[in-house]
């Protein structure tokens, strides 16, 4: 009898570890800047993931509209940066910086957070709308006033 009171008493304790661990998770997705979060976050939100790499062009020369987008709208809309080769670290830093990358910039895949497959040229950008649901890809470079139209 003691040692299925036993049994049940470590089973309960076993569960409410779990749970307490669960929910001190480190984040869906990681910051280019140190940090985490979660993408329950941006519901509500509408969200703008740009993939760019420094080796594209159109890539460095839509990043102010991207910011000037942000900026204008992030009371509604949260833009993320993805670097498509996957730098991190300091590398990332330097390039974030050369190229004037002034929207948050994460190091985890939004393909593998989504669902989606990486895009096969850039820039891409992926328009998630407020309940968390893709309704746009956008291929080649944007600008403020193009993603305003997806937005409205």
């Amino acid at each position: 009898m003691h040692q299925a009171l036993y049994i049940k008493i470590k089973s309960f304790v076993l569960i409410i570890l779990l749970f307490v661990l669960s929910s001190c998770s480190e984040g869906d997705y990681k910051l280019a800047e140190g940090g985490s979060g979660k993408l329950d976050d941006f519901l509500g939100k509408w969200l703008v993931i740009n993939y760019w790499a420094d080796w594209c062009p159109p890539c460095i020369k839509e990043m102010p509209e991207l910011e000037s987008f942000y900026l204008e709208n992030k009371s509604d809309v949260m833009v993320l940066a993805f670097n498509f080769d996957r730098l991190e670290g300091k590398e990332l830093q330097d390039q974030i910086s050369r190229f004037g990358v002034n929207v948050p910039s994460i190091i985890t895949d939004p393909g593998v957070l989504f669902g989606w497959d990486s895009p096969s040229s850039l820039p891409a950008t992926y328009v998630i709308n407020p309940k968390g649901e893709l309704i746009h890809t956008l291929i080649g470079p944007q600008t403020k006033e193009s993603l305003e139209k997806y937005i409205n």
